[in-house]
């Protein structure tokens, strides 16, 4: 069984070793446990369960010392062969969308011809620190190559940029970039983010000090350099940068930061400035839910927010046993740091049907404001649709109960083994450089106030030992050093859709002079649309903004073409 490294904040070790020899000597945890009860109700099944008094819910410093030190000892048990972990809603909605995006990736690759094109995987080997030479520990970093349009000697190079995932092989072959790579006999190559997907060293904290935007932003410079060595290219070989969401940033800082190696970068929904309290998420995402044109309606933001004050409600009112029945909880929320899991996760919903509106497979905002309103001219409450919300998600992701642990995503959070989607990777760069914590604190959100600021940073010091008061300075580095929505970028477009939370740190207007058109805002598009390939179904304005960006890469093109000539 694979080990738990369980709350690896320095402040909060506790050696293994001795746990581990009393696990070889009594096969699982060791009493006694003042905060917890440690059973095994079935064969290779271990039961912890919190020992608490009911009127103290707080999850303090003696529960959670004793929660790495029984998690570790589980860890080594030969016996336990069941680990059962969760993750939030959104964060599942997000892995359902890349794996719609993959499969649909794989089905026009094929319709286009290409599915026989297998690009060239490689490693390159980076400085683990490149701006500490005196350390010169190195990783394999994982990128694909594909020179099926290339028009040699001089095509350009066209860079899609990883970011916080696993980087597939279809970054090379679908999508909008590789359509416009086929108009300009581009060179396709891919880069995998540092720490995510293959390209990991480890996920110990430690190791974690050297994931940052600044360290991707040199692996990118020093990817470059390899490219160009490999395929003797030239000053005539003109590189445009592509990427989505954290890598659509990295688009937009690496044309910022090296604009010698870069001629230009496309910057699709990406969130360029820094925020502690993301606030303005959920007050898009409302705007959004009472947009007609997308499927809205001022009933379904009417019915959202009566359902979750009534949701809210049945939990402070100690009815929180029939409201795990109502929500089919995998347990019954009764801490305060559970009942906010499970107002979080059912906000999730809401939250990721916005952010991937129209995506394969998944709920839209049409479907879910169909089922907040449907019924109510019988009568049935808001909080009844709600609960039917809730299991049309369980449905459609195969799941017979919600999980609300908060304690159990925090474990989830604490695996140091590698894993696809890089969520515990993705949260250590939030507590040091970004923040954007999705907060509903402000009386427009139409979620539940218990989803708090403190609710998710107190996980910094709890999982990577960052004190919570140095977030602010960290974030504000952050925006100092990238120049944070007033970004002094030249030949960096910004492509946002208008129902997409995250454009509220994007760059959504248009500059001056040479930075006059550098925004496109797309009505009633979501969360990186315009990358995927064209289909039928899209929007007139996703098309419009298709033609926009392709008329922008081409005139960049032609410019470079002009100031390379021999």
């Amino acid at each position: 069984m694979a080990y738990i490294d369980l709350l690896t904040g320095r402040g909060l070790w506790r050696p293994v070793l001795n746990a581990a020899r009393a696990m070889s000597a009594s096969g699982g945890p060791t009493p006694p446990f003042t905060t917890l009860s440690v059973s095994k109700p079935a064969t290779h099944v271990t039961h912890v369960e919190l020992r608490r008094p009911e009127n103290d819910n707080s999850m303090n410093m003696p529960f959670w010392s004793e929660m790495i030190d029984c998690f570790n000892q589980i860890a080594q048990d030969p016996e336990c062969r069941v680990v059962v972990f969760s993750g939030r809603v959104l964060w599942k909605i997000k892995a359902r969308v890349r794996e719609a995006q993959e499969q649909k990736a794989q089905r026009q690759a094929a319709m286009l011809g290409v599915s026989a094109v297998q690009p060239l995987e490689g490693l390159i080997q980076q400085p683990l620190q490149h701006f500490n030479r005196k350390n010169a520990k190195i990783f394999s970093q994982r990128f694909f190559v594909n020179e099926a349009h290339w028009k040699r000697p001089h095509g350009p190079v066209f860079l899609y940029i990883g970011g916080e995932g696993l980087l597939s092989k279809f970054s090379v072959l679908a999508g909008h970039h590789v359509s416009m790579a086929g108009q300009h006999g581009a060179l396709l190559v891919a880069l995998e983010h540092r720490f995510y997907g293959q390209s990991i060293i480890s996920l110990g904290t430690q190791d974690l000090q050297h994931l940052s935007s600044q360290e991707a932003l040199a692996d990118l410079a020093a990817f470059r350099q390899h490219i160009t060595q490999k395929y003797n290219l030239t000053c005539r070989n003109v590189w445009i940068s592509f990427g989505g969401s954290y890598a659509g940033a990295l688009s937009a800082w690496f044309r910022g930061k090296f604009p010698h190696l870069v001629y230009g970068a496309v910057a699709s929904s990406a969130p360029v400035q820094a925020k502690l309290d993301f606030s303005a998420y959920n007050l898009v995402v409302g705007r959004s839910l009472g947009d007609e044109s997308v499927g809205g309606s001022e009933r379904c933001v009417m019915a959202v927010r009566e359902s979750f004050a009534t949701l809210e409600a049945a939990l402070l009112g100690g009815n929180e046993t029939q409201v795990g029945k109502d929500f089919c909880c995998c347990e019954t929320p009764k801490s305060p740091e559970d009942q906010a899991e499970l107002l979080k996760n059912v906000a999730d919903i809401f939250m990721g049907t916005v952010q991937y509106n129209e995506e394969v497979g998944l709920l839209t905002i049409t479907r879910l404001c169909d089922i907040m309103t449907e019924a109510q001219a019988e009568g049935e409450e808001a909080y009844h649709r709600l609960v039917k919300l809730a299991e049309n998600y369980r449905s459609m992701e195969k799941e017979s109960c919600m999980e609300v642990s908060w304690a159990k995503t925090l474990q989830y959070l604490n695996k140091t083994t590698d894993e696809s989607f890089g969520y515990r990777q993705w949260f250590y760069q939030t507590c040091t450089e970004f923040g954007f914590y999705q907060t509903c604190e402000d009386s427009s959100c139409l979620f539940s106030r218990m989803m708090t600021l403190q609710s998710q940073t107190q996980l910094c010091p709890l999982l990577f030992n960052i004190p919570q008061h140095t977030l602010p300075a960290n974030i504000d580095f952050t925006n100092q050093y990238y120049g944070g929505d007033q970004p002094q970028t030249h030949r960096v477009l910004y492509v946002n859709g208008d129902i997409d939370p995250w454009m509220a740190l994007s760059v959504v207007r248009n500059g001056t002079g040479e930075d006059k058109y550098r925004a496109v805002l797309i009505q009633g598009s979501a969360h990186c649309a315009d990358m995927n390939s064209l289909r039928t179904s899209d929007r007139t304005s996703l098309k419009q903004a298709r033609e926009e960006i392709e008329g922008r890469v081409s005139a960049w093109l032609k410019s470079a073409a002009l100031e390379y000539r021999d």
